[in-house]
């Protein structure tokens, strides 16, 4: 996983975390949703990275 995706992914992952505790504090529950989805987003960048690592390391062997 390249650096750059990987503090992309990870930079995702932590403003959905800060907007979904956002809108707990505040009772939106629109904000926890959007905190939700930016954490998904996350998740997926870092999911694809893997998965083009394995990919390269199949055919890099």
């Amino acid at each position: 996983m390249s650096t750059e995706n990987k503090i992309s992914a990870g930079m995702d992952k932590l403003k959905g975390k800060a907007e979904e505790l956002v809108g707990k504090a505040t009772g939106d529950d629109a904000k926890v949703a959007e905190g939700k989805a930016t954490q998904a987003k996350g998740d997926l960048k870092q999911t694809a990275e893997k998965a083009k690592d394995a990919v390269k390391d199949a055919f890099d062997n």
